[in-house]
C-alpha cells in the first residue's frame, strides 16, 4: 500500500527543512534532497551530499533519518547517501553566490564586522574573540570568525577545532570554501591549511595580504549578523591590508592593566583611525580578580584601559571601556579544552564579564545607524 500523497509531502517537508550543519541552510533549498518515497510505512530518501567525503554526511544523514522518523505511521527510514554531479553544485553555488564570487562583507551586506585588535601579544585577544563570539551566538545571532593572525593563529584550538593538534579542514565546494562550525560560530583561519597546529607560516607581506583577501572572497560564511576578526597584534602588513579591504569595519582594542600594553595599543587604535574605521571600544583583560578568601589578585597593575581611552584622546579620537575582564584560573582552562568560558562556566566571574561586554556591543550602533537585530536579554 502507498501512503497517500499529503503525508509523502510532508515527509518531503521535514527532511528538506534539516539544516545543513556546514552551510546552515535547509538541504532542500541547497537542492540536496533527491528522491523521496513513502511504502507501507517505509520511507525511502536519496541525499546529495556537496562532496565526495564531505565531513558533515554521517550528520546530515543521522539528522534527515531523525525528521522522516518523526512522522506518523513510519516504521523504518533508508537513507542513500550520494553526491551531486557538477551541474549540480554548480547550480548550489550559483544559488549560494549569485553572480559568482564578490568581496564579502561590504558596507552593503548588513554584516557588523569588528576586528579585534592589541598593541601586544599575549594580552589574551585571541580569547576574547572566541568568547564574545560565542556570547554573541548564545544571543541567538548568526555569527562569524575569520583568524586573521596568520603567524600566531590559535582561533582553531581555542574553539575544540584542532583536537590533538590536528586540524579540521574546511569543505571545499568547486572554489569555494566553506567554513566548519564550532559552539554555532562559522570559523576560518590559515590554522586549519596546515598540516598541525605545530607548524609556523613563513611567509612575507605579499602572502599575508592574498591569503587575508582570498578569506574574504572564497570564503562562504553565508548571511551573518556579525564577524569578528581577530587580528595579529600590532600595525603591520595584515591590519593594514584589513583596513583597506574593510574600512567601515568597527575595531574593539584589547589590552591588559600594564602601562607598557596600553601605550602600544593606542598605536593600534591610531591605525584604525587613519585607515577609516571607528574604535568602538577597549576591553581590558586579565585584571585585578577576588579570591575565595576576599582578597585582590592584582597581577599586572590596573589601569590599562582607561590609559587607552585617554591616548585615544588625545589624537581626538572617543572610544569608551567596555569592559574589566579578571583574571581567573578557568579561563586558562577552558583555553586548554578548547570550549570558550562563556560555554563551560558561564557563572565564573570574567565570563560573566565578557557576556557583559557582549552585550554592549549589542546596543552599539554601526555606521548610518544599523542595529545589530537583536536587543540584550
Amino acid at each position: 500500500m502507498t501512503n497517500s500523497t499529503p503525508t509523502l509531502e510532508n515527509l518531503r517537508a521535514r527532511v528538506g527543512a534539516v539544516i545543513d550543519p556546514e552551510i546552515r541552510r535547509p538541504l532542500a533549498d541547497l537542492g540536496m534532497i533527491g528522491e523521496v518515497s513513502l511504502v507501507d510505512g517505509v520511507a525511502r530518501i536519496t541525499v546529495l551530499l556537496t562532496i565526495t567525503g564531505c565531513p558533515a554526511a554521517n550528520q546530515i544523514e543521522a539528522d534527515v533519518r531523525e525528521a522522516a522518523l518523526a512522522g506518523p505511521d513510519i516504521s523504518r527510514a533508508d537513507i542513500d547517501i550520494t553526491v551531486m554531479s557538477a551541474e549540480q553544485r554548480a547550480e548550489l553555488m550559483e544559488r549560494l553566490r549569485p553572480g559568482g564570487k564578490t568581496m564579502a562583507f561590504g558596507p552593503e551586506s548588513g554584516t557588523r564586522v569588528i576586528a579585534v585588535t592589541s598593541g601586544k601579544g599575549g594580552v589574551g585577544k585571541s580569547s576574547v574573540t572566541v568568547n564574545l563570539a560565542v556570547a554573541l551566538a548564545q544571543r541567538g545571532l548568526r555569527v562569524g570568525i575569520l583568524d586573521a593572525d596568520v603567524y600566531g593563529y590559535s582561533i582553531p584550538a581555542l574553539m575544540g577545532l584542532a583536537p590533538e593538534g590536528v586540524p579540521v579542514r574546511p569543505t571545499r565546494i568547486d572554489d569555494a570554501i566553506v567554513p566548519p562550525v564550532a559552539h554555532d560560530v562559522k570559523v576560518i583561519s590559515i590554522g586549519m591549511f596546515v598540516d598541525d597546529t605545530d607548524v609556523a607560516v613563513a611567509w612575507r607581506g605579499p602572502m599575508l595580504q592574498r591569503t587575508v583577501t582570498q578569506f574574504l572572497t572564497d570564503v562562504f560564511f553565508g548571511d551573518l549578523d556579525v564577524l569578528l576578526i581577530d587580528l595579529p597584534p600590532g600595525t603591520g602588513d595584515v591590519a593594514i591590508t584589513v583596513g583597506q579591504l574593510l574600512p567601515h569595519a568597527d575595531v574593539l582594542i584589547v589590552t591588559t592593566p600594564q602601562p607598557y600594553a596600553a601605550g602600544v595599543a593606542v598605536r593600534a587604535g591610531s591605525l584604525a583611525v587613519q585607515t577609516g574605521q571607528r574604535v568602538i571600544g577597549v576591553v581590558e583583560n586579565m585584571s585585578a580578580s577576588v579570591l575565595a578568601d576576599g582578597t585582590t589578585l592584582d597581577v599586572f597593575g590596573s589601569g590599562g584601559a582607561e590609559a587607552v581611552v585617554s591616548g585615544l584622546a588625545r589624537q581626538s579620537v572617543t572610544t569608551d571601556v567596555l569592559g574589566h575582564i579578571p583574571l581567573t584560573p578557568l579561563m586558562a582552562q577552558a583555553a586548554d579544552a578548547g570550549i570558550p568560558l562563556v560555554a563551560s562556566h558561564a557563572e565564573d566571574r570574567a565570563a560573566q564579564e565578557l557576556i557583559r561586554v557582549a552585550d554592549a556591543l549589542l546596543k552599539l550602533t554601526a555606521r548610518a545607524n544599523r542595529t545589530l537585530p537583536l536587543a540584550p536579554r
